[in-house]
């Protein structure tokens, strides 16, 4: 099996493959819309994208990006993040003065790199710090990244679990040209647009309420081409597939100018 997924070897997301899929060839790609276009394409089999972070929140890019590809969700992911800072072999903490990493890693370890008087530079990847790290040899900067990279790339971790919050949580979604049928407790992603007219919302989510079912997520994007309107993504308890489902989501069809499930899939236990 291939897995898709945006970064070099051994970024988050390569590590939240290895212990959600288990032994698989994985396929690093330069961007999120590439690793959606290996499996449109059967360059992958499947895709783990990042979409939410306990601290730093949604990831809005890969929100778009689900609606934009004729794929489905077919599973979810919490991978619990704990970053290194690494440095060439031989290099002492008190001769850093700069970190690089992806902005979402440096943005989690703010508070540690103020105590320590290091600078924050932003680059397109975690592992990929690494990588340009042990490149350019500098010997005054470390990079924040897994402790799977330092070891991919021969580097040094000066020290682990630098995030300023140690619940630090990533969660991931697979996707897939096919659509699954979940045998276990389920959960669904749906996408939608409303009139832009008071209640809209309002009536819409109580489709959910008067059936008991437990929305955990909701998010708003802006509708492309249409300023001031906005899709709303809501994952809910349950399969689309199951009779109470089944009858709010033709009850939303009432409300929604436009409705398309994403998936349904296994609930992520932990």
């Amino acid at each position: 099996m291939k897995v898709s997924f945006q970064g070099e070897p051994g970024a988050y997301s390569e590590q939240a493959i290895f212990e959600y899929y288990g032994k698989v060839e994985t396929v690093p790609c330069e961007t999120f819309d590439a690793a959606f276009e290996a499996v449109v394409s059967g360059t992958a089999d499947s895709a783990l994208i990042p979409i939410e972070n306990s601290l730093a929140g949604s990831i809005h890019q890969n929100y778009d990006l689900l609606l934009r590809h004729d794929l489905h969700i077919v599973g979810e992911y919490l991978l619990r993040v704990r970053h290194c800072l690494i440095a060439l072999p031989g290099v002492k903490k008190d001769d850093i003065r700069k970190a690089i990493s992806h902005p979402q890693a440096l943005g989690q370890c703010a508070g540690y790199l103020r105590g320590h008087g290091i600078k924050a530079e932003q680059v397109y990847d975690t592992a990929g710090s690494v990588k340009m790290l042990k490149e350019s040899g500098a010997k005054d900067t470390a990079a924040i990244a897994s402790r799977r990279a330092a070891e991919l790339y021969g580097m040094q971790i000066l020290e682990e679990g630098i995030e300023d919050n140690p619940e630090n949580y990533t969660r991931f979604l697979a996707v897939e040209r096919e659509a699954v049928v979940p045998k276990s407790e389920a959960k669904t992603s749906i996408v939608f647009t409303l009139k832009n007219q008071p209640g809209a919302l309002f009536k819409a989510l109580s489709v959910f309420a008067l059936r008991d079912i437990d929305l955990t997520k909701i998010e708003s994007r802006p509708l492309q081409g249409k300023p001031w309107e906005y899709l709303f993504y809501v994952d809910f308890i349950g399969s689309a597939q199951e009779e109470v489902s089944k009858r709010a989501l033709d009850h939303l069809g009432e409300y929604a100018v436009t409705l398309r499930v994403l998936g349904s899939y296994p609930r992520f236990k932990g």
